[in-house]
């Protein structure tokens, strides 16, 4: 935990230092397209031209790190064309022939992945088909969720072809007497309108079985992440009501999230507290505010939230903002 911390620690500042740095040249920072993208230790700046990031943006960081008695990585440091691509956090970023900038998994992520998976399914000696599937999943859930909100899709598709011919050579390596059709029923029962599931059956310590199915990658559903503004600051209140709305967002994303806004509306007897009508989920009609602001210290906790119109939210924290002009006001 402590070297990421440090990470952005040390790189604290970059982002800053090029801004205005570029904004005192000829071109200005909006031509020279100069911007920072960082994660830990791992950055990529984008530029107009080789020549720019070579001769102006390299120099600049290069000289920013010696003064904290660092240096660029000679191995990870290259300068390429967006067309070309590059990969970045175990992805591949891109531009296509249709002018589309597309982020996927990178092949070499996916390689690694499936070498995982690979060496789970090798190294499971006498485990049943459940106790393998269930530490499959594991896996494939965690790579999932990562790359869920890049395009994917395919991705996945091909992953979960790979997968099948390693569960498929296990099942016959286990079973070397038994037919394709005896294998295809023990282990790959149909489910509903899928056909080649693979299946096993999960004990616990009371010896009770339950069945367990292998996690489909491709079922993962692709979310399209909206950027969060580089202005915001969460103890600021004026950007309440926008990290409100946008954990509202996030929430409907996840089963947990769902769980909690469906909590609150039964609380609420599925109406709004402010205008009283009724609040639709599904419509993206409602957001979640909190009675004692985030950036006052309030808790995030079901107790200190309700369920309001958009419209409504709005109103509550545009009354709030005049109450504390007015206050602020009279003070003088």
């Amino acid at each position: 935990m402590i070297s990421p911390v440090l990470a952005n620690w040390t790189l604290d500042g970059l982002q800053r230092l090029l801004a205005e740095h570029f904004a005192n040249t000829p071109q200005g920072q909006g031509k020279s397209k100069v911007h920072l993208v960082r994660y830990a230790d791992d950055f990529l700046i984008t530029g107009t031209s080789k020549e720019l990031l070579r001769d102006q943006v390299q120099p600049l960081v290069a000289h920013f790190l010696k003064e904290r008695g660092l240096e660029l990585s000679h191995e990870k440091t290259q300068i390429t064309h967006v067309e070309q691509g590059f990969d970045f956090l175990g992805q591949n970023v891109r531009r296509h022939c249709c002018g589309k900038v597309l982020t996927k998994p990178s092949s070499q992520n996916v390689k690694t992945f499936l070498s995982k998976i690979r060496e789970t399914i090798d190294n499971s000696g006498s485990l049943t088909a459940g106790a393998m599937i269930q530490r499959l999943n594991q896996q494939i859930k965690g790579w999932t969720m990562y790359h869920r909100y890049a395009a994917s899709k395919r991705t996945f598709m091909y992953v979960d072809h790979r997968i099948f011919q390693m569960v498929w050579r296990w099942c016959r390596r286990r079973h070397p007497k038994k037919s394709r059709k005896w294998l295809k029923k023990n282990y790959f029962p149909p489910d509903g309108h899928r056909h080649w599931v693979f299946t096993g059956t999960l004990w616990n310590q009371k010896g009770q079985g339950r069945p367990i199915q292998l996690m489909a990658a491709a079922k993962v559903r692709i979310i399209r992440d909206v950027k969060i503004r580089s202005a915001v600051n969460p103890y600021d209140p004026k950007w309440e009501l926008y990290l409100e709305a946008r954990l509202g967002w996030q929430l409907t994303q996840t089963r947990t999230g769902c769980s909690r806004m469906e909590y609150l509306w039964k609380r609420q007897e599925g109406r709004c507290v402010v205008c009283g009508q009724p609040l639709r989920i599904a419509e993206d009609d409602c957001q979640i505010h909190h009675r004692i602001w985030r950036s006052q210290g309030g808790p995030e906790m079901a107790d200190n939230m309700e369920l309001l119109h958009a419209n409504c939210h709005r109103q509550i924290h545009v009354q709030e903002r005049r109450t504390e002009a007015t206050a602020s006001r009279k003070g003088r």
